[in-house]
């Protein structure tokens, strides 16, 4: 007895089932909304999803510092003034709290520390370590219950430094455009064309944040796998994932703030936890974004198939 057949003999779900059914999904030749939401649950309750995020988890944990690294001894490039206090602010106000005065202080740290520029050691292994945590999740998403194409190893290294440099340019762009827009808000506001700035800085920092995400999480889903392009760069699981990461960020900030007792419970080690907690659920909700455009590629080789025989 097939998924559908099961879902039919239940009254309330058998309602939802029918009406999933008549609504077509453009693209799929006539596969409906039923096709793809089931293919999606099946790739998340046979794929491992947990136990493919702690892998992941870890390899950016161990990339996070190593990242800082590598932006920080780029950053005396950059002719942008107060961008590495522009940069600090921008990386305390994506940490969950209580975790930001501890990594502070290891930025300040790494920032004070020469490492002899582009040809240092320290800059050489950063660069190692984040593409290392960026293939780990390419990894994660080849291990998919949709079996896509996968590449060799040494292809899937070099496509993942290319996605390192990018991300790291990204995040150069994100942090000037965020500069020059309190600048521009603040110039606003002297002239009497805006009124309440803090609001409308707000708002603007929102904005710009979501597209810097969207076009991450669209970088990691569209060249994480050789099927990858197959979906739309802004495909449906990339905005998907950046809307939930934006909810987990809201929700976990308030976990933490009033319930959550790490640091009294394991004093200065409660911060990493925080930290890896977080990573971890948001690499979950990176697999969970990542499993709706393989449900989508799969569908849509079904079809091709089905068009061939």
């Amino acid at each position: 007895m097939t998924i559908e057949e099961k879902l039919l003999k239940i009254p309330v779900l058998s309602w939802f089932v029918k009406i999933f059914k008549k609504i077509k999904v453009p693209g799929l030749e006539g596969m409906s909304l039923y096709n793809v939401l089931e293919m999606y649950v099946l790739g998340i309750v046979k794929g491992a999803l947990t136990a493919r995020a702690g892998g992941i988890a870890f390899s950016f944990f161990m990339a996070l510092f190593p990242f800082a690294l590598f932006i920080l001894t780029l950053i005396p490039y950059i002719e942008i003034e107060g961008f590495q206090e522009g940069f600090t602010q921008f990386i305390n106000q994506a940490l969950p709290p209580k975790t930001s005065e501890s990594v502070d202080m290891v930025l300040q740290d790494i920032a004070n520390n020469k490492y002899g520029g582009l040809l240092s050691f320290g800059f050489v292994l950063s660069m190692f370590l984040m593409t290392n945590g960026i293939n780990s999740l390419f990894g994660g998403f080849e291990y998919t219950y949709h079996k896509l194409q996968t590449r060799s190893i040494i292809r899937q290294f070099l496509i993942s430094m290319a996605i390192t440099i990018l991300l790291a340019l990204l995040l150069f762009i994100t942090v000037a455009v965020i500069i020059y827009f309190e600048f521009a808000i603040s110039n606003l506001t002297q002239r009497g064309f805006v009124s309440d700035d803090l609001l409308w800085l707000e708002i603007g920092k929102y904005i710009i944040v979501f597209a810097m995400l969207l076009t991450t999480i669209g970088l990691f889903y569209f060249f994480g796998t050789k099927e990858g392009r197959k979906v739309s760069f802004f495909s449906p699981g990339a905005i998907l994932t950046t809307l939930m990461i934006l909810l987990n960020f809201k929700i976990f900030g308030i976990y933490v703030k009033k319930f959550a007792q790490y640091n009294e419970l394991y004093g200065s080690i409660g911060t990493l936890l925080v930290l890896m907690l977080f990573i971890w659920l948001n690499s979950i909700i990176l697999l969970l974004g990542f499993e709706l455009n393989a449900a989508i590629i799969g569908l849509k080789r079904k079809c091709k198939e089905n068009n061939e025989i």
